[in-house]
């Protein structure tokens, strides 16, 4: 079984957290919803239907959270020529994978936007499968991605890591039985990462490149 290191996208790979933030807010602004960016900031990470259900609530009139997809849909797609890789995301990925590590994004983005982000990281070549939204039928917090994930990449729950910035990612990967490490970069606090499964927190994809000797993936690699 290979070893494989399973990659939120989202305020792991590409800085794109509080652009969501942003944009979800007026979306729910145009819809005549009040909800607070701080509040929208602890959702992201969840699919839409869960976010919107999230911050809404389950008695809210769901026949509306199409629009508001789709106005969010529509708001964050005039960044998706420009979005940001975090400092590092790229080398990241080709050091492992030429460590010999599998590498899978688990992601809640589909379509147009996962193009987006995968053209923003710029590591297609070593990028060996996407499990998106499109591929599962609940997203983080459930195992599902995190498990899809684990298919593509052929390998055991025993044999991955799961690399995630919010307390959904990790959430996923503890509940699929996988070592999760959480980055910083998408603005959740260190404290909420530990107590949600996080074995180990880096600033960003870049710090987790600096000390990746004596990270998590060189222990599995020195055990073999």
């Amino acid at each position: 079984m290979a070893r494989a290191a399973l990659f939120d996208v989202d305020g792991t790979l590409v800085d794109t957290n509080h652009l969501h933030v942003v944009t979800w807010w007026e979306a729910f602004r145009q819809a005549g919803h009040d909800v607070t960016m701080r509040d929208i900031h602890r959702a992201v990470g969840l699919g839409s239907d869960d976010l919107i259900g999230h911050l809404l609530g389950q008695d809210r009139d769901q026949d509306q959270d199409e629009t508001l997809n789709a106005a969010h849909t529509a708001l964050y797609g005039t960044y998706f020529d420009r979005l940001p890789a975090l400092d590092g995301a790229r080398r990241l990925l080709r050091e492992l994978a030429g460590r010999g590590w599998r590498i899978v994004l688990a992601t809640s983005a589909g379509g147009p936007e996962l193009k987006a982000l995968r053209r923003a990281i710029d590591a297609d070549d070593v990028i060996a499968g996407v499990a998106s939204a499109d591929d599962v039928s609940d997203g983080k917090p459930a195992p599902d991605p995190v498990e899809r994930a684990l298919e593509l990449a052929e390998a055991t729950s025993s044999d991955a890591v799961f690399v995630g910035d919010t307390v959904w990612d990790m959430k996923a990967a503890s509940a699929a039985g996988v070592r999760a490490v959480a980055l910083l970069a998408g603005g959740i606090p260190r404290a909420d990462l530990e107590e949600a499964g996080a074995v180990a927190v880096y600033r960003d994809p870049a710090e987790l490149l600096s000390q990746l000797d004596t990270s998590i993936f060189a222990q599995m690699e020195r055990e073999g």
